[in-house]
């Protein structure tokens, strides 16, 4: 027979130590939100020049999916978001990486970063446009821009919390500079770099629309600025609802590779 005064096994409460996916909560929050919406639109609670209903702005993505017109805006809106984010990224982790590991780059590089980081990357659009023209360069160069930097504070961040004992052990077992970066301070540092992935990928989100508001034709950004202008505001929902679902398949991409690479942490 067990004690009695066996102590009782505390209950686990919080999911933040062993999650469970609950994909279906989602789904079920999105419908009602969206049903609460209907709702009100249809009774006249909400006036449909403050917020259509949803069923009008899914009329409005069908138009402009039987149009043509949104894939030259969304195919225009996601090479610049590929090309800003990625080019942004990589430069962002070697910076990173160079400040982490070097002293001398750490010195010269981490007060320019805290300098300019909090600078808001839109208002240097005009510059850019100075630069590079009013073409694809200075949307991209403002996406990269926005991206590197909190891509570089992720990443040195990271390195910087790498612990330092297992970096000593790989010392006296005579590994190379190398090996210790590639297979302890590398992967020790990825899960801080992969979290802020999401951070900048949401900015140069941001910055694409912002970018496109002031000077494309095509592009997701330029689509809902035309739409405030012309007060149709439900093919203004139905460009955010497109950004939303950029944005939603960006977080699943990115989520997809901290599994796959994170995977000794299970």
């Amino acid at each position: 027979m067990p004690e009695a005064n066996a102590p009782k096994p505390v209950p686990f409460r919080g999911g933040g130590f062993s999650p469970k996916p609950r994909v279906w909560v989602g789904f079920v929050v999105l419908v009602v939100v969206i049903a609460v919406w209907e709702t009100g639109c249809r009774t006249g609670i909400i006036h449909p020049l403050v917020l259509p209903a949803p069923s009008e702005a899914a009329q409005a993505f069908l138009d402009l999916y039987n149009s043509g017109q949104l894939w030259k805006h969304l195919g225009a809106s996601l090479s610049r978001l590929v090309i800003g984010w990625t080019a942004g990224t990589l430069l962002g982790i070697a910076v990173g990486f160079a400040i982490g590991l070097f002293s001398l780059a750490r010195a010269g590089l981490v007060p320019m970063v805290a300098a300019i980081f909090p600078i808001p990357k839109i208002a240097l659009l005009p510059l850019f446009i100075i630069w590079f023209g009013i073409g694809e360069g200075s949307k991209v160069a403002t996406i990269l821009f926005g991206t590197f930097f909190p891509t570089v504070v992720a990443t040195y961040g990271g390195v910087d919390n790498v612990d330092r004992g297992l970096i000593r052990m790989g010392q006296s077992f005579g590994l190379s500079w190398f090996s210790i970066v590639r297979k302890i301070i590398l992967p020790g540092a990825l899960p801080a770099i992969l979290p802020g992935f999401r951070i900048s990928a949401a900015i140069a989100i941001v910055l694409l629309v912002a970018a496109e508001m002031i000077g494309a034709e095509f592009g997701v950004g330029a689509y809902i600025l035309l739409a405030g202008s012309l007060m149709a505001m439900d093919q203004l929902i139905a460009g955010v609802a497109i950004l939303s679902a950029i944005g939603l398949t960006v977080s699943w991409i990115i989520g997809r590779t901290e599994r796959l690479l994170l995977r000794w942490r299970t």
